[in-house]
């Protein structure tokens, strides 16, 4: 059978894009040999010093590895030298980086290492990022031109680093899956058309929080125990999600009564992952509205969430609405 890679299978579905002209190609090619890079010090963690921290925390007051570091550098290096990109949106950074392509058409908001505080112990973990056209009539982009709603995303995918590298993505015409193949140092099709089940049978949440929960919360899980779902949370983010979309579960990160806003951002966490479930066919919600409907502020504006399956969704948002 014929392998399909990524830049092939870009390249035929550039006709979706009919107000492009190679540029939205060109930048997915630029995101994934950013990501096999990154994959490739990931996979040799340990071997090499990039294990730990580095000393310094992020604009979220978060402890900064060095793999955090690395990655940021590599998609900023990619999307440089790709020429695609006006200004990215990094979870790393406090401002905007604008990286002097005044004439680019797009905007990148990117996590560049989602769950790396579980990188030393060998955890899986990845890479968020969303795609937003830039409207600004300026030479520069401004803060303000990332302050537009999911809904307005034209692409947005994850990549995972886990027993194999995989790229998930989407452009608004469903959702397809690249497993790296190292022979041959390609992304190949391995997940076309990705469709979530509607119904699930695995919830993932940090129930070491339980207590900091909503009555409503602590309710949904107590009728997720009385049906024998599964317990499975990862903590980190995109391999709990990942395994949802494939499986069928919910993963929620609700408010505590210490993260009243909840904890994940809206910008370069939540929305991408939102188009790419509601894509294939599942939900996502802060409890009270979709997360592709929700105004941006800020660049890293919080949000609770609760993302998988569509009725296991729906379901939680009722419990929700109870307290």
């Amino acid at each position: 059978m014929k392998v399909k890679t990524l830049g092939q299978f870009i390249i035929e579905r550039q006709a979706d894009f009919p107000f492009a002209k190679g540029e939205l190609s060109r930048l997915l090619r630029d995101i994934g040999i950013a990501a096999k890079i990154v994959n490739r010090e990931v996979s040799k963690a340990g071997l090499v010093e990039i294990l730990g921290d580095t000393g310094t925390v992020n604009i979220q007051g978060e402890s900064v590895k060095k793999l955090d570091v690395f990655a940021n550098d590599q998609f900023i290096a990619a999307f440089k030298a790709g020429g695609e990109v006006r200004a990215i949106a990094s979870e790393e950074n406090e401002h905007i980086i604008t990286v002097g392509n005044t004439n680019s058409k797009y905007l990148v908001a990117i996590d560049p290492l989602d769950g790396s505080s579980n990188i030393d112990v060998n955890v899986s973990v990845g890479t968020i990022f969303s795609i937003y056209r830039c409207n600004t009539e300026q030479a520069e982009a401004q803060e303000s031109d990332f302050f537009q709603i999911g809904r307005h995303q034209i692409a947005a995918g994850y990549v995972i680093y886990g027993s194999s590298c995989m790229l998930v993505y989407t452009t608004g015409h469903g959702v397809n899956g690249f497993t790296l193949d190292p022979s041959i140092g390609e992304f190949c099709l391995s997940h076309p058309d990705l469709k979530t089940p509607e119904q699930g049978m695995v919830y993932s949440i940090n129930e070491g929080n339980r207590l900091q929960f909503s009555s409503g919360i602590q309710n949904y899980i107590n009728q997720c125990h009385a049906r024998g779902f599964a317990s499975r949370y990862i903590g980190s983010g995109v391999a709990d999600i990942h395994r949802n979309l494939l499986k069928g579960g919910i993963f929620m990160y609700p408010a505590t009564q210490k993260a009243t806003q909840g904890k994940l951002r809206l910008l370069y966490e939540c929305n991408p992952l939102a188009m790419i479930v509601e894509q294939a066919g599942g939900s996502a919600t802060n409890g009270l509205v979709s997360i592709l409907d929700i105004p941006i502020q800020s660049l890293h504006q919080r949000t609770p969430l609760f993302i998988g399956s569509k009725h296991m969704v729906q379901e939680a948002q009722q419990y929700l609405k109870q307290g």
